[in-house]
């Protein structure tokens, strides 16, 4: 009796095993369509998607059936799209797609929609391509689109991409930015079936890159600067050393700023259709003032000269809208990064937080310590006769920058 129930438990976790192999080894290739035959297809790399196409490149006549597995909900909405740019970073923006969104009542409802934006809600429209026979099923967790689409009768390879998401009420929303659907694309040669695949690794270190080089440079390094030169030079010990170490932190900034320029110059070209105006324009701005510091700093008259005051205030009134725009623009490319890549780098954004809170304490105490020195150097100033250490407490003569 138990050797018999022992072969029962082992013959049924056999058959357990081998639904689970069958089912985890699923490929295009096992996958039929009632009264439809493809001449070829393949399993894409990301979500357990598949693609199924025949294309006559003559008259660039391409039937596709596309197949979503694991969609467990009719929550979810279900895409896939052609990007006639070409375009594989960002692959999404241009995309030419269709879209399905199962419906409780049974067949999904399938439209065309063009993406213009990463906002995009997948709104319906007309596409580039011509498009007949569109429709889609919802059966067994899987959403399958069909459709013929009119190509131009060269193309023998595009960029696709494919994607799902959630849905509030029937509106489609944001996909999620984990690593999944962010490689979900690739190039498909659509005579050999061969495909490449985007790097999506070297445009991420590109991005992270661009953000520590502009974070350290023109959100740190600058308002550092700033600090040493406001408060260090109250000490009269610490002249001319807070002047040198005033220069070179701003320096710094601008030779590591320029750099982060740089990349973000790069990471736009080869985003097109990417648009984030002000956080370019700030950044274009901010580039030019502290270009303008530099060359104020050959231009810099003598203490005792007539202008200095002039050069003083220009000085100031320049760098503090600097310290300002590159805060401003450190927390705007955070949002940017927010809008593109999801919250992913919010760990960064509340770290930065973290040390300009720490910046702005040292400077709020440092300015109260600073004023009582000055106050106290004051008052011993005018119980000596004729003022002998000066009149500012900064010694027998105005010290700046």
């Amino acid at each position: 009796m138990f050797m018999g129930n022992m072969l029962r438990l082992v013959l049924a976790l056999c058959v357990l095993s081998s639904v689970v192999v069958t089912s985890s080894a699923q490929t295009c290739r096992s996958q039929t369509f009632s009264n439809r035959l493809f001449a070829t297809c393949r399993d894409l790399p990301q979500l357990t998607a598949y693609l199924h196409w025949t294309y006559d490149q003559a008259s660039g006549k391409l039937e596709i059936a596309f197949v979503h597995a694991g969609i467990t909900t009719t929550n979810r909405w279900v895409a896939w799209a052609i990007n006639p740019t070409n375009t594989l970073e960002p692959a999404m923006i241009g995309a030419q797609a269709l879209v399905a969104i199962p419906q409780s009542n049974g067949s999904p409802r399938a439209y065309t929609s063009s993406i213009v934006s990463t906002r995009t809600q997948l709104e319906e429209g007309a596409i580039s391509y011509p498009v007949s026979g569109l429709s889609a099923t919802y059966v067994n967790n899987e959403v399958t689109i069909f459709a013929t689409l009119t190509l131009s009768n060269d193309t023998t390879s595009f960029v696709h991409v494919w994607q799902d998401g959630p849905l509030s009420g029937t509106t489609p929303q944001e996909h999620s930015h984990e690593t999944s659907h962010q490689n979900s694309k690739e190039t498909l040669n659509l005579l050999s079936g061969s495909s490449t695949q985007t790097n999506g690794n070297s445009r991420q270190k590109r991005r992270n890159t661009h953000g520590v080089l502009n974070a350290v440079s023109w959100g740190i390094l600058m308002p550092t600067g700033a600090i040493i030169a406001r408060y260090l030079k109250v000490f009269k010990s610490a002249d001319p050393a807070w002047f040198y170490l005033h220069i070179t932190c701003q320096a710094s900034a601008y030779i590591v700023g320029i750099s982060g320029f740089g990349t973000g110059l790069k990471l736009g070209s080869d985003s097109e259709g990417v648009e984030y105006d002000t956080h370019r324009t700030i950044a274009i701005v901010l580039v030019c003032l502290g270009t303008l510091q530099v060359f104020a700093l050959f231009l810099r008259p003598n203490k005792d000269h007539k202008f200095r005051v002039y050069w003083n205030a220009y000085h100031y009134m320049v760098g503090y809208a600097t310290i300002s725009l590159s805060i401003a623009n450190v927390f705007e490319g955070f949002d940017t990064l927010e809008n593109y890549v999801g919250s992913r780098y919010n760990n960064w954004k509340h770290a930065y937080i973290g040390i300009i809170g720490a910046l702005g304490g040292i400077a709020v105490f440092l300015e109260a310590f600073t004023w009582i020195i000055v106050l106290k150097r004051r008052r011993s100033e005018n119980k000596l006769p004729h003022g002998e250490n000066g009149v500012n407490g900064y010694g027998s003569r105005p010290q700046q920058a």
